[in-house]
């Protein structure tokens, strides 16, 4: 079934948005949009609509491991210590259409099949695999990841071209300019974009280098949400904010809509550069939460005060939990209420020479309280490098290694010592440690536009617990985009 699922995901797939200033494109990808323009129908210069596509399929395999407890006391999130298998399989449609002058409207349905390491339980911020969403299922599930309007507005500065991609159409436009854009999108369509580790379909495999593993950015189950954002662009200089709208519940698919009570805020200030002739940018991302959320002192509190108020209670009391049956630990079902969560953040990438670059990430968020859409992580830093091969006579080929490094706070750490589930970790004791994971790639182009990755990826301290692990995983990956 597996193999039929891989025919039919190369047969009819495609991809995620990149931004389109610095998406890379060859002339000779094979695509509908360049077909048509070889063939003067299509103008990739002007264009009033383009639809794209990718298909990714990635395998995956965890050697056993050892660990002095799994799923202590009846809690149930631990990283099974056997071998296990893991894949994700996806496919993007990715369109868009020019409303009128200056307004673009982007629609793209996706499908994924997956199938998670141990039902996505036991790693906090180095999830080993992007792809994977939270509630998937073997099955394909098909559903329309974005849906929205933006409109731009210039005023003056350089003229600059947009080519053709995924989530924009090729156009010209000024280096001044406001763009305003709201409807259905992910929060990592605007923010936190990085030449060398942002769209993971043809660089790491890691999700802690698809983003900050601390920033809690508001999503559904998928990694999508409703809201709207606001973009200046002046020369090299950027600023952008957005407000959107959170899950009803922690890491629950359906969103609030009640923006002025619940939300996620994140506001970027981003500055391009020019070092020793090569290109980098700098950028600093602030964000701000207010969701019903557990607090982990609050949870230890409310335990100690009634231990009644135990994580193998919160069922028959009718509350949402993470399925732990341990009698002896706090839980934060019992103590949820309006929250805020704060983090801030420095992305940095820099070109060193033509077809090499570096990238660096760290975060800081206050970690007091749960995570409600992302990892349960309140402290990330990872650096990078990713290769080109036309530095050693293969052009679409690519290579990279990468190190990332995540902790947790003191308030966290107090309340996952005491058997507490947070998200989808929580061994039932904890020995803390900073959660690490070391990576390297090589991508091999195919054809035109197919490429196969191999991958390894060792993870130390897993759910940042030092009495686990260390974990050894390896991947292959199947990508093809049209």
């Amino acid at each position: 079934m597996r193999l039929a699922l891989v025919v039919l995901l190369l047969a009819g797939g495609v991809a995620r948005a990149q931004p389109a200033e610095s998406a890379e494109r060859a002339d000779d990808a094979f695509d509908v949009m360049n077909l048509l323009s070889r063939r003067g129908l299509h103008d990739l210069n002007d264009e009033w609509w383009n639809v794209y596509g990718q298909v990714t399929w990635i395998e995956q395999g965890k050697l056993p491991f050892h660990a002095a407890y799994t799923n202590f006391g009846g809690s149930t999130s631990s990283l099974s210590t056997a071998y296990e298998n893991s894949f994700t399989g996806s496919f993007t449609i990715f369109s868009g259409l020019r409303l009128w002058p200056g307004a673009e409207l982007y629609f793209a349905p996706e499908a994924i099949s997956e199938q998670p390491l141990s039902n996505l339980h036991g790693l906090g911020g180095v999830i080993q695999n992007f792809e994977l969403q939270k509630g998937g299922t073997p099955t394909p599930t098909v559903y329309y990841s974005r849906l929205y309007v933006q409109q731009t507005l210039g005023f003056g500065g350089e003229r600059q071209t947009v080519t053709s991609n995924p989530g924009a159409l090729g156009k010209h436009q000024d280096a001044r300019r406001v763009v305003v854009s709201f409807g259905r999108f992910s929060v990592l369509d605007f923010f936190d974009k990085n030449s060398y580790a942002s769209d993971l379909r043809r660089e790491d495999f890691d999700m802690a280098f698809m983003t900050y593993a601390a920033y809690d950015f508001v999503a559904d189950t998928r990694g999508y949400t409703w809201g709207a954002v606001a973009e200046l662009y002046f020369d090299d200089w950027s600023a952008r904010f957005m407000r959107a709208a959170p899950p009803k519940h922690p890491n629950q698919t359906e969103l609030d809509f009640r923006f002025w009570d619940a939300y996620g805020d994140q506001l970027e200030l981003e500055h391009d550069h020019v070092i020793a002739g090569q290109p980098g940018a700098v950028r600093v991302l602030g964000y701000h939460n207010h969701e019903t959320m557990g607090n982990f002192t609050d949870a230890i509190l409310a335990f100690q005060a009634d231990p009644t108020r135990s994580a193998a209670g919160c069922e028959a009391a009718g509350l949402i939990h993470y399925s732990s049956t341990n009698p002896n630990a706090p839980d934060l079902c019992w103590v949820r209420k309006p929250n805020d969560k704060y983090g801030i953040g420095i992305n940095i990438e820099q070109a060193i020479a033509k077809d090499l670059g570096v990238f660096m990430r760290a975060m800081y968020a206050d970690g007091q309280t749960e995570v409600y859409a992302f990892t349960p992580t309140d402290r990330s830093f990872s650096i990078g490098a990713l290769a080109r091969g036309a530095r050693w006579c293969r052009r679409k080929d690519y290579a990279g290694v990468a190190f990332a490094a995540n902790g947790i706070s003191q308030e966290h750490v107090n309340y996952l010592k005491l058997g507490g589930i947070d998200g989808f970790i929580g061994d039932g004791k904890l020995n803390p440690g900073t959660e690490t994971v070391t990576e390297a790639f090589y991508g091999a182009n195919l054809t035109s536009s197919i490429w196969l990755s191999g991958d390894y990826e060792f993870i130390v301290h897993p759910a940042f617990n030092a009495d686990r692990g260390p974990v050894h995983v390896f991947g292959a990956r199947l990508h093809a985009e049209f």
